[in-house]
């Protein structure tokens, strides 16, 4: 065979064994379908719990800053080392301007984590500046009908992100990972012959802020073991009046800790206020503190319903 030829049969053999080009790529994106022709390289990402997800699967090198966590929240160690390299762009919700001046071509956000519904950031207003949005799953019950959160919700959403990044093996091992950690929970706290009831309190002492049947507080509640007092609240984060969580009487109060009101005061005022003297929570000082980041999807969730089981079912430890 002549040289010339040898060597082109070579290049079309490298051809045909060559991998595939991770891009183009499209995701489900709550009702959207996002088509991506190259990994983003310039991206931003609103809140702690959505931040730690890039970094989970180690993307810092692909952002070039965050938004939406100073104004509410304090970082801890974990993620201010992670984000050491990156400015804090918006210390709340980011302006249009703001994600425009960073020259942003990715915004991993969701409804009410960053965006809101009829606001100046979405992905419609974003999409003619070509910045594509990736919006957290939980956080779609805002703008469509969707069943109740699973933690597979958050596995969705890191293993869309590796596709969208190129990095496909790191989600799937990574989510591989957290469904082992489940597992091992589900396994330690064995059968459970009645689901322990249990109310999250975030904020507020007129009216408690609380996770209702579509925020991923029920999803945790239930990989541990328990039922949400709150489940058949149609919302995924929202106000409720007082009188329902008497009347329900929960026997582990989850208490999320951030903000001006420490997770020790919002306790105190639950121990020292008359009305609550009877629930079983109260009088049993059954109280689990999740850090916002632990309580919002992420990361952290795994760990967060491990220590939730243990606190649900000690006898099953």
């Amino acid at each position: 065979m002549p040289a010339t030829l040898l060597r082109l049969s070579l290049a079309l053999l490298l051809l045909s064994t060559a991998p595939a080009l991770a891009h183009p790529v499209t995701v489900r994106s709550c009702n959207r379908d996002v088509t991506f022709d190259a990994a983003p390289s310039r991206a931003i990402a609103n809140d702690v719990n959505l931040v730690e997800m890039m970094l989970a699967l180690k993307l810092q090198d692909r952002m070039v800053g965050y938004t939406g966590v100073s104004g509410w929240k304090t970082l801890d160690e974990t993620l201010r080392e992670g984000v050491r390299e990156l400015p804090e762009l918006s210390p709340q919700y980011p302006s249009r301007e703001v994600l425009l001046g960073a020259d942003a071509d990715f915004y991993f956000a969701g409804w009410n984590y960053g965006m809101k519904v009829g606001g100046e950031v979405t992905p419609e207003t974003l999409s003619s500046f070509g910045i594509k949005v990736y919006e957290l799953s939980e956080s779609c019950i805002h703008i469509m009908r969707k069943g109740k959160p699973s933690m597979d919700d958050m596995f969705t959403d890191l293993l869309n992100l590796g596709r969208i990044f190129g990095v496909e093996g790191r989600a799937e091992a990574l989510v591989a990972g957290y469904r082992k950690g489940l597992e091992a929970t589900t396994r330690r706290i064995g059968a459970i012959a009645k689901p322990v009831r249990v109310f999250v309190y975030d904020s507020g002492e007129e009216k408690p802020f609380t996770s209702g049947r579509f925020g991923i507080p029920t999803a945790m509640i239930e990989a541990a073991g328990g039922v949400n007092v709150m489940d058949d609240v149609e919302k995924s984060w929202t106000e409720v009046s007082w009188e329902p969580v008497i009347e329900r009487n929960p026997e582990v109060i989850v208490i999320v800790n951030y903000g001006e009101v420490t997770a020790e005061q919002k306790i105190a005022f639950m121990r020292e206020n008359p009305a609550f003297r009877n629930i079983d929570a109260v009088k049993n000082d059954r109280f689990v503190i999740l850090q916002y980041v632990e309580a919002t999807p992420g990361p952290r969730n795994i760990q967060a319903i491990a220590r939730l089981a243990d606190a649900l079912h000690p006898r099953n430890m």
